[in-house]
């Protein structure tokens, strides 16, 4: 028995990645199709079903057909591989989802599948009532995959290669190498990816687990508990009654996801297998520090907004109301931060007690910023952004004091010497791929401020976005064929970030 399970997990490790990620979600349509047998839906549940058997089918006979050849590629064709599954994979994925529905073009449903992968989060259909409960179940599914694929890929993949945001920490050239255990371990990624995967994933779904039992204490619905708990560790913003508005936990609820969306700013809330030596408190932990001052600061600055408002027209906010008002400006602070993108029920009262419209420009600057490295989160992430900041403090001391030194101290040993440069050159080419796909976008017929919208919101993987950051909500299902491709390429794109495309192109990769 030992010995056949052995040549088991040998099997498994000379299986391309893409091929075991293919045979995962696979079987993990199956989850819906029980779902939809329990709801006496046969139809949704066959679309389901057989689309898993299919799947593992293919996956079976690609497997047989290859078994001869032994898989040679390093981290970088692990990296293309991740390209794969954010673009090939959603076709499969949209299979059931379009059969179940029946009421759309593939199109819509590829490009749901690219954004519930990407934990983007994108609503194509705004009418909630249009998707049965299996559909919105797989959405939350997918959207939450495509988390636990972040989540071992920044340690097995994006880590060694000093992308995703350890370009600023690791000593060696984005896109290439490191020394230490990357460099120990090129001869076997596989075997890193497996270890990393075995180590994380029980963690990941137990925390989902918790949140929905939570969820479920608090009053929420069955299906709305674990499709938001699914959504919150993701970041993805997936909801199937249009967030926390239509939820039945109220308060509660709302506390419950606010206190998890802490794992979103920082890898050290949850594992320390990234960490720079000496840092693995989260005390002093500058991402987790930064955020909460960020969070801190937006959040009293919306109050005083709204406080302002009220007393232009000559209103009073009562005590209770003003803590309303706090703590719905904490949440969706957080939610924007993280690019979960969820709204606090008291958000829509605090606009309407001040009279004053939605400050989308500023949850579009959060959206920007984005949340912890190695995390589910998008945006330009929180490291990049102290980096740039101890370099700005550093050029204002140097301004003040022309032959001063700098010292060693607080958290900038943790960036290496080129690090606000390396995060310079990010922040400047996420800056370039905006513009491109604005001009993209207003090409295709769209006006500046949509287009800006839509590139920022899947840029930064942040799709409920693209209903707040305006007075009149973007109705994507009206975009047309070309606008929604090039939509699903940005998301990918931000998704993967711009160094991790660039390091694709790399000759060494294509010479295998």
């Amino acid at each position: 028995m030992e010995r056949a399970g052995t040549q088991q997990v040998r099997l498994l490790r000379r299986l391309p990645l893409f091929l075991l990620i293919w045979a995962i979600v696979s079987l993990a349509m199956w989850i819906p199709a029980i779902y939809a047998l329990v709801l006496d839906d046969h139809s949704t549940s066959r679309s389901f079903l057989y689309s898993g058997i299919l799947g593992l089918f293919l996956v079976a006979i690609i497997a047989m057909a290859s078994s001869n050849r032994i898989p040679r590629r390093g981290t970088l064709g692990q990296l293309a591989v991740m390209l794969g599954c954010f673009t090939i994979l959603p076709i499969f994925l949209a299979i059931p989802f379009h059969d179940a529905l029946g009421t759309t073009t593939f199109l819509n449903a590829y490009f749901d599948m690219v954004s519930a992968l990407t934990t983007t989060g994108a609503d194509l259909f705004p009418d909630h009532n249009r998707l049965s409960a299996p559909l919105h179940l797989w959405r939350a599914l997918v959207g939450w995959m495509g988390g636990l694929l972040m989540w071992v890929a920044a340690a097995a993949i994006l880590a060694p290669l000093s992308l995703g945001g350890f370009e600023v920490t690791a000593k060696g050239q984005p896109g290439r190498p490191v020394s230490g255990v990357a460099q120990s371990e090129r001869v076997d990624p596989r075997g890193r990816l497996l270890r990393v995967a075995r180590a994380l994933t029980p963690v990941y779904a137990g925390l989902t687990a918790v949140i929905w039992v939570l969820l479920l204490i608090a009053g929420e619905a069955g299906l709305t508990a674990v499709c938001h708990a699914m959504s919150v560790m993701a970041t993805s913003g997936i909801s199937p009654v249009g967030g926390m508005e239509g939820a039945q936990a109220g308060f509660t609820g709302e506390a419950i996801v606010f206190l998890f969306l802490f794992f979103a700013l920082s890898r050290l809330t949850f594992s320390a297998d990234t960490a720079a030596t000496g840092y693995s408190r989260l005390d002093r932990d500058p991402e987790f520090r930064i955020g909460l001052l960020i969070v801190l600061a937006v959040a009293l600055l919306l109050f005083f907004r709204v406080v302002a408002g009220v007393t232009e027209i000559g209103g009073q906010i009562a005590p209770l109301q003003a803590l309303q008002v706090i703590w719905g400006m904490l949440f969706t602070v957080l939610a924007f931060l993280t690019t979960a993108g969820f709204e606090s029920a008291n958000w829509n009262d605090a606009q309407q007690l001040s009279g004053l419209g939605t400050p989308g420009l500023l949850l579009m600057g959060l959206a920007l910023i984005g949340g912890g490295v190695a995390t589910t989160a998008g945006g330009v992430k929180l490291l990049r952004v102290f980096a740039l900041y101890l370099n700005g403090a550093r050029e204002i001391d140097r301004l003040i004091y022309p032959s001063s030194v700098s010292g060693v101290g607080g958290g900038n040993r943790r960036i290496q010497s080129d690090g606000a440069f390396i995060a310079w050159i990010f922040l400047m080419l996420f800056a370039l791929t905006l513009a491109v796909f604005n001009l993209l976008l207003a090409a295709m017929g769209s006006g500046f401020e949509q287009a800006m919208v839509l590139s920022v919101a899947t840029l930064t993987t942040t799709g409920p976005l693209i209903e707040l950051a305006t007075d009149v909500p973007i109705r994507l299902i009206d975009l047309s064929a070309g606008a929604k491709l090039t939509l699903c390429a940005a998301m990918v794109i931000g998704r993967l970030e711009t160094l991790a495309i660039i390091a694709l192109i790399t000759p060494s990769l294509w010479r295998d």
